[in-house]
């Protein structure tokens, strides 16, 4: 879905997916009318049928009202999710919020949007409509400046609602045969639009006009019907469309006359697309049905071949679905994905089920799933994990559909109860704790009690209790894995008991050095990282500051070994907050910086904030209290986007610096300098972090450098007359990292010495600044 994103620091509104492709035609009173009653009501619900283009006109209404909300349009797309109790979880998703807390989901939401004049657009409502219609509700009672644009195959029903009744699109008469007079009514110039995006040629005539006003009638002027029609430009002249859509309309629309018309008709003309369509476009149509959101030809692929489709066909039949405007294409950064209209992927599922091939298709899917969540597990930790991150966020819909249909076929929940384990890491660090939780507990219920994996599912499942900050629930599930008493546990639990005693401020130096010895024995470095963090900082508040700087430099270690960012970060936090409370404030601050410019680089709005809030410590703590008040200002704005509090893992050095800057300026000067924060954005909050160049270097690298940003700033401090173990402390490294650096720099540029190195710098330089 689109958004037109103020809330993601952005003032225009982001491409949608189907409008790039085609424009919008017509519609001008109904759109006039939208927008009217969005300005009078708070909930304004576009009904009618399948087809009808509720969506479009919700789309661009929302599109052209836009800059009359502070903050924004939020469009939801609800025909991904098939099961209500993700309704919530889906919009805190979409705000990208970070479900940190251990209240209701709808809570966090409410208190998130409570001050914001925002335009939530919820589209295809009809299949979650009670869902939907308790949190509208709910939303609007507790947000009095949002606004709800909602679209339905029916109306919500909640008390305020206006209900606006989407028409078909105006057809012409059949007195009206002139290509002029034709071409002003917007069924028609829908059709023209379509077909010529088929066949660039085509044009309105005297000769076909005719024809194309008597195709737009009889499909009742439904939007989908004539772009279906209109795609078959390719092979067949209009007055041949109209001649078969005749057949099929006569044969199709005498059935059973509780359906309204206007849904027989759209069903005859979906009939007879489908119809026109070889026997392998066909198969690809109703396979793909099982998909939700969208998806890639890998998927499509591996999903819809067999029975009689070859692996090397689903590419053709993808292409002329497109074509044919039953699928979608959407441009991605790196690859082209693909989405079906829900009335159409309704049919095709209704064909699916017929054939009695709905079970085998959806088991296909959750396998084809099933191995893109061990694939990603396997290279989670290195340098692919933004990767992954990525590729798993784009398919989350799709996960969602097989862990539900994992549940609820018989004899699959273990596969779910795998599934949901190996992606919770994923859930987690999207910000959605509390829905790995619940799809970890469902699987739970649903396998056998001496399933195996039971205790390690209950100890992920305690982590994403307190990872939402519900600790009770979490030692509830910490107590069931004890009591099975299964060995290939033990380490993880305790990891997960360690972390819960470290949010409770109480012991946990045993427990994290047990988790984080039990996992080196058995290799597993990965596992290593949160316990190493947890231990380090533990260490250091018990006294022992130099094993605190040891583990966590142990940490960062691995992590640059992996090539892994995440948890780099999370290690060069730990640095900063040992070293801010116990050490040094400037290694604190370079610590802090070089994590916030990874978390810029990887788009960790979470961490991010946790990195400004950190700066923050480190400005009281050198007595700057002023800047101090002001990252906490920007701190703040980042923790509200994020829905997050720092009362998690890091309250107590948080309120104490916090309580210091206060006490320092006084309460009415710290607010002040705490509200100008609020505006700032991380990049303006430390030297050389930019969004833009996250990596800050702005010494020799320039484009026609043959070092890297890295490299690049090894070498500034090489030349700055640094040792290896300056460098490394300077950049918050490794020692070992420093040496590989500088070897690897001098071997690039063909040196022999720093000597040499040195003098490249300076040459460099002056060549640089000469120009």
């Amino acid at each position: 879905m689109w958004t037109c994103a103020h809330l993601a620091d952005e003032g225009h509104c982001r491409a949608r997916a189907r409008t790039e492709l085609t424009s919008y035609v017509g519609r001008k009173e109904e759109d006039a009318e939208v927008r009217r009653l969005l300005g009078i009501a708070r909930l304004v619900t576009l009904t009618g049928p399948g087809g009808v283009g509720k969506t479009r006109l919700a789309e661009h209404s929302a599109a052209t009202v836009s800059r009359a909300f502070a903050d924004g349009v939020l469009g939801v797309a609800l025909a991904e999710v098939r099961d209500a109790s993700l309704l919530t979880g889906l919009i805190v998703h979409r705000l990208g919020l970070h479900d940190r807390s251990h209240q209701p989901a709808l809570d966090t939401v409410a208190d998130y949007l409570r001050e914001k004049q925002l335009l939530l657009v919820l589209d295809n409502c009809e299949h979650l409509a009670e869902g939907c219609a308790e949190l509208v509700s709910t939303l609007l009672a507790r947000c009095p400046r949002l606004v709800v644009l909602a679209t339905s195959r029916r109306s919500l029903g909640v008390a305020g609602e206006h209900v606006h009744t989407v028409a078909p699109l105006s057809v012409p008469p059949e007195h009206v045969t002139s290509a002029h007079a034709l071409a002003a009514r917007d069924a028609v110039q829908l059709f023209v639009e379509r077909a010529r995006s088929v066949v660039p040629s085509f044009r309105l005539t005297e000769d076909n006009g005719p024809d194309v006003a008597r195709v737009c009638r009889q499909v009742d002027g439904l939007p989908l019907g004539i772009e279906l029609a209109a795609a078959r430009i390719r092979a067949l002249s209009p007055r041949q469309i109209a001649q078969r859509l005749d057949d099929r309309l006569a044969l199709l629309t005498t059935g059973a006359r509780t359906v309204p018309e206007r849904q027989r008709t759209l069903r005859a003309t979906v009939d007879w697309s489908f119809a026109l369509c070889t026997e392998t476009e066909r198969a690809v149509w109703s396979r793909c049905s099982v998909f939700a959101g969208s998806f890639d030809l890998a998927a499509a692929e591996y999903v819809c071949a067999g029975s009689g489709v070859h692996d090397d066909e689903v590419l053709a039949a993808v292409d002329s679905l497109i074509d044919m405007s039953v699928l979608l294409r959407e441009d991605g950064v790196t690859t082209v994905r693909y989405r079906m209209l829900e009335t159409l992927r309704d049919y095709g599922h209704q064909r699916l089920v017929a054939q009695n091939a709905g079970t085998e298709v959806a088991r296909r899917h959750r396998d084809y799933y099933f191995q893109l969540t061990e694939d990603a597990d396997a290279g989670w930790f290195g340098p692919r994990q933004r990767d992954w991150m990525d590729r798993l966020r784009a398919e989350h819909a799709n996960l969602r559909v097989a862990l539900a249909w994992s549940l609820t076929e018989p004899g699959e929940a273990t596969v779910a109860l795998r599934m949901a384990t190996r992606v919770s890491e994923y859930l987690v660090m999207s910000g959605a704790p509390r829905e790995a939780r619940e799809w970890i507990d469902r699987a739970l219920s649903a396998v056998p009690e001496d399933e195996p994996g039971r205790a390690l599912a209950l100890s992920t499942s305690a982590l994403c209790a307190l990872f939402h900050s519900d600790l009770p629930l979490a030692r509830v599930r910490l107590d069931e894995a004890g009591e099975l008493d299964a060995a290939e546990a033990h380490a993880h639990l305790s990891y997960v008991r360690s972390f819960a005693a470290m949010l409770s401020t109480e012991p946990a130096v045993e427990l994290a050095a047990e988790a984080v010895r039990a996992f080196a024995e058995r290799g597993e470095t990965r596992a290593q990282m949160h316990p190493l963090f947890i231990l380090g900082i533990s260490v250091a508040y018990r006294g022992d500051l130099d094993l605190a700087r040891a583990l966590l430099r142990q940490m960062l270690s691995l992590c640059e070994d992996a090539g892994d960012s995440h948890y780099r970060s999370m290690a060069l936090f730990g640095i900063g907050v040992v070293e801010v409370w116990f050490g040094d404030a400037d290694v604190a601050e370079e610590a802090m910086c070089e994590a916030l410019r990874i978390d810029l680089r990887t788009g960790d709005r979470l961490s991010a904030a946790y990195r400004v809030d950190g700066l923050a410590w480190v400005a009281a703590r050198q007595g700057r209290y002023a800047r101090a008040a002001r990252l906490f200002g920007a701190a703040a704005t980042m923790w509200e986007r994020c829905g997050a509090a720092p009362d998690v893992a890091v309250s107590i050095p948080h309120r104490g610096f916090r309580d210091a800057t206060r006490d320092a300026l006084g309460i009415d000067r710290f607010e002040c300098v705490f509200a100008e924060g609020r505006s700032l954005t991380p990049a303006d909050v430390a030297p050389g972090v930019s969004e833009n160049d996250p990596s800050g270097v702005s010494g020799v690298h320039h484009s026609s450098s043959p070092l890297t940003h890295r490299e690049a700033e090894v070498a500034d401090l090489v030349a700055a007359g640094m040792t290896n173990r300056e460098i490394a402390r300077r950049l918050v490294i490794a020692q070992r990292t420093a040496d590989t650096h500088v070897q690897h720099i001098l071997t690039k540029l063909d040196l022999s010495n720093r000597t040499q190195l040195t003098a490249w710098v300076v040459e460099r330089r002056a060549v640089h600044d000469g120009n």
